[in-house]
């Protein structure tokens, strides 16, 4: 982890069982929300590479269900469902698996995710901050490797955001 990434962290990360990443994208909040909100450009970014997304439904509302399908390099797939809490256009995103859709629960609650898209100097200062249900929960999402595949990813969105300009 960066020094800056380090700062960032210890001022974002609320609890102990939360995990933050934030990275300066060089595109603008527009594309960079508009790449996490529309199907067809977040199954170009959405898995870390070799894996895929196959699929991607987004009902992008307060209590819309979303569904993200990802694959690994033999083709399994690993459904995510899930449901946003909070949509601000262009500024911040905040879903969660505790509930699969008009408020319906899912049968194990792991982590909350909060975007956030700030304007930086024509650029956008991305965080993405994972509020897991318990200290275990995060740390096995640490083990999964949340860092460096969610980093991975952060730069797969911005080659798409990049793309998707003027």
């Amino acid at each position: 982890m960066t020094e800056h990434a380090k700062i960032h962290h210890a001022k974002t990360a609320a609890t102990d069982r939360d995990l933050v990443l934030t990275r300066l994208i060089d595109a603008p909040p527009e594309a960079v929300y508009r790449c996490w909100t529309d199907p067809e450009l977040l199954v170009k970014w959405f898995a870390p590479r070799p894996w895929t997304t196959p699929r991607a439904t987004l009902d992008v509302r307060p209590g819309g269900a979303s569904s993200v399908v990802m694959a690994d390099e033999a083709g399994t797939e690993y459904p995510n469902p899930g449901q946003y809490l909070e949509v601000v256009p262009n500024r911040r995103l905040v879903f969660t698996d505790a509930f699969t859709g008009d408020w319906t629960p899912s049968e194990k609650p792991f982590f909350t995710c909060i975007l956030t898209f700030e304007p930086e100097n024509g650029k956008t200062r991305y965080t993405a901050l994972a509020r897991h249900w318990t200290v275990e929960d995060r740390q096995a999402h640490e083990k999964m490797g949340f860092h460096e595949g969610w980093g991975l990813c952060a730069a797969q969105l911005e080659e798409v955001a990049r793309g998707i300009q003027g």
